[in-house]
């Protein structure tokens, strides 16, 4: 940034040793529930149980030998 935006701020220098601010109302989260904020989640609910149903399907027809199999060629 440029002087002609905030004068005189552009290096945080003011803020550098300032203490870290602590909420009064609320207490600190612990670190599992910090951590849980930034797992991974499931958008589509059932998606895995649905993609192990049709593989376990899949194996079933195979073994009866109702499944072609058909080769392809990699990029």
């Amino acid at each position: 940034m440029t002087d002609r935006y905030l004068p005189g701020r552009d290096d945080y220098s003011d803020m550098l040793d300032l203490p870290r601010p602590v909420s009064k109302k609320h207490p600190p989260m612990s670190i599992e529930k910090r951590a849980a904020q930034f797992m991974p989640f499931a958008a589509l609910t059932g998606f895995e149980s649905a993609v192990q149903k049709a593989g376990l399907l899949f194996e079933e027809e195979a073994d009866r030998g109702n499944v072609e199999f058909v080769e392809f060629e990699e990029f």
